[in-house]
């Protein structure tokens, strides 16, 4: 199945450049005061008079955009409510090196477009971005992946939830320049897309020029398979482990759809027509469905959707869980409706066997041979939950749509609009084109990063540690840290390197947020144990309580845990209580008692003694008695 799948990746960047693409704001400065607004969408024409039909989608679903802005991280340029400035040269100058590294062809002057966007996400129903680049490679072990494009481009506003007609909105990240790089599709073997992303990441990384952590670089994966139709985009991949999922579960997803083509085209049946609605509120007042009930008293009205020799194809089930009734239920869920009913699944539900006979009775339908929709919904959004059935029903018949849906942290997907078309794309007439000198790219080249194996091999020479510790530091978003710590203290690299690697790891996968482990709480942790002030066991339990949400700073976290370094001369006191207490283990087992009565020691000490110095000092005081 794997074979006949292509893959093609999509890789948005943000970049750390310490300003945002259009305005000075940062978007990363401590959060002030937060102000309000609320905003409407509506999509526009293109320059070709075509509305954009992701737009169109977008503005079916009616809902109202809150916006919370906070002063210290935007302006009004985010609102849009002042014109954009001239773009960050420092954005423009890493999206050179970025071209430059992946041997694309820049060209001299870049114009900035505007691409409609009115699900909220920006506030003026686009977002700037830049055509940087066309063509390149990407080397990738031994074999090369084309680039097809890459652009420049403002990153979107952070999401903060969805409740019945409003969407919201922060606004800190709106505006923050990203690169968005483009690859030829490949094969669609899962791992071999993984490396591609994987060696792209690692490139953008060695600029040393790219913003780091989660949400920090997001993959849009698009999947299609031969001879299947349309394009799926899916978005909001973030990590490696779901890339792969979402691959295998997109290729199974869409085998299943040709099956359910192939049923549709050897029956050859039509999708439904206008004349094949009907509505049938009356007929289930007296239905016995909880979900039916509630929405009549929501004041809903129902309609049934007449399927003419669908009977079946709605539950056919090709692959685990795809069937055509399930892509129903997802399109309409985008409008706040719960789902639809079938009758390739009823009775059930609390509607039964005479409500499914009333409803064939009414429609003339045959029972075995057609199938029926029921869907409930408020009169306003009806007619488009209704149009987007049938639509969708009629796509079935020609096998994948292209759409763009949304990963889920499992790796199965869901719906979230049509693809958009070229009507989405018009000039940004606020901002001049920007010029790309032979100066600016003589810069780029300049700056380009050395290759992945010969980084690997420079960090682990240089530090002192193995080949595949370095690989996974600098695959981190703790390496600046370990620079830092490595050059200015004392601590072991090999050491630190561990710490950032391996520790910090296991708190993410015990549910802690190390996202609050920043540069400079890593920097004060081995600072104080480069002073002496807490041991090697101290570090993690400093770390481990800032991750838990107990402390907001690394002082505080010592006040908590206790990991202070306890004096010398207190650990000699409680080492003399614990030779006292085990006289007779030493008298049976001499020096070699030492590992139990060290295990001792470090269990009373809590981590707030280095070991090497309980260590040295428990076996002088056993040698001295």
């Amino acid at each position: 199945m794997m074979d006949d799948i292509l893959v093609g990746l999509e890789i948005h960047q943000q970049l750390d450049t310490g300003s945002k693409l259009f305005c000075r704001c940062t978007g990363v400065r401590e959060p002030g005061r937060v102000e309000s607004f609320v905003r409407r969408l509506r999509p526009v024409r293109s320059e070709m008079g075509g509305y954009d039909p992701a737009a169109l989608f977008e503005e079916s679903r009616d809902k109202t955009i809150l916006y919370k802005a906070d002063i210290n991280n935007s302006c009004m340029v985010e609102r849009d409510e002042e014109p954009p400035r001239e773009v960050d040269h420092i954005s423009k100058r890493a999206a050179l090196v970025v071209a430059a590294a992946l041997e694309s062809s820049v060209f001299e002057e870049v114009y900035p477009m505007r691409k409609t966007v009115i699900d909220g996400s920006n506030t003026g129903g686009f977002q700037r971005t830049m055509l940087i680049s066309r063509g390149g490679r990407l080397r990738v072990g031994d074999t090369w992946v084309g680039v097809q494009s890459i652009c420049l481009e403002e990153d979107s506003a952070r999401p903060l939830g969805e409740e019945d007609n409003m969407k919201v909105y922060a606004l800190d990240r709106l505006g923050i320049p990203l690169v968005e790089i483009a690859l030829e599709p490949i094969p669609g073997d899962p791992k071999a897309v993984r490396r591609v992303a994987e060696s792209l990441g690692r490139l953008l990384r060695g600029t040393r020029m790219v913003a780091r952590g989660i949400g920090t670089i997001r993959q849009d994966v698009n999947v299609s398979v031969r001879g299947g139709g349309g394009i799926v985009e899916v978005k909001g991949v973030q990590y490696l482990d779901q890339l792969e999922k979402v691959i295998e579960y997109e290729g199974m997803r869409q085998a299943g759809l040709l099956s359910i083509r192939d049923a549709i085209r050897e029956r050859d049946l039509a999708p439904p027509g206008d004349g094949d609605v009907f509505d049938v509120t009356d007929i289930m007042v007296g239905c016995g469905s909880d979900i039916i009930q509630k929405a009549l008293r929501r004041g809903d009205r129902i309609r049934s959707i007449w399927l003419r020799g669908y009977a079946g194809i709605l539950g056919m089930e090709p692959r685990p869980g795809i069937r055509l009734g399930r892509e129903l239920g997802q399109i309409v869920k985008y409008y706040g409706i719960g789902g639809v009913f079938h009758t390739d699944e009823l009775p059930g539900y609390g509607i039964g066997e005479g409500d499914v006979t009333s409803l064939y009775d009414h429609m003339k339908a045959s029972p075995g041979v057609d199938a029926l929709v029921l869907v409930a919904a408020p009169p306003g959004r009806m007619d488009h939950v209704v149009r987007s059935i049938i639509r969708r029903v009629g796509q079935a018949g020609g096998g994948v749509p292209a759409e763009t849906r949304l990963a889920e942290q499992s790796g199965s997907t869901i719906f979230m609009r049509p693809r958009p078309g070229s009507a989405r794309m018009y000039p940004e007439t606020d901002i001049p084109p920007v010029l790309v000198s032979a100066e600016d790219m003589a810069e780029a080249h300049r700056m380009v990063p050395i290759p992945w194996e010969e980084a690997v091999r420079e960090c682990s020479t240089k530090y002192g540690i193995n080949v595949q510790l370095a690989e996974q530091l600098l695959d981190s978003e703790y390496v600046d840290a370990f620079v830092e710590v490595a050059g200015e203290t004392g601590v072991a690299a090999a050491f630190v390197a561990s710490v950032l690697c391996y520790d910090i790891r296991s708190l993410a996968r015990e549910g802690l947020d190390t996202g609050r482990l920043t540069h400079s709480i890593v920097r004060e942790a081995f600072s104080l144990l480069d002073a002496g002030k807490t041991s090697k066991e101290g570090i993690k339990m400093i770390l481990q309580d800032v991750a838990a949400g107990n402390s907001d700073t690394v002082s505080e976290a010592v006040r908590n845990t206790g990991a202070g370094r306890i004096p010398d001369d207190q650990i000699s006191d409680m080492l003399d209580g614990i030779i006292s207490e085990n006289h007779s283990l030493i008298e049976k087992m001499g020096e070699r008692a030492a590992g139990p009565l060290m295990g001792m020691a470090m269990s009373k000490m809590r981590g707030r003694a280095p070991g090497d110095v309980v260590s040295r000092m428990l076996a002088q005081k056993i040698r001295d008695l």
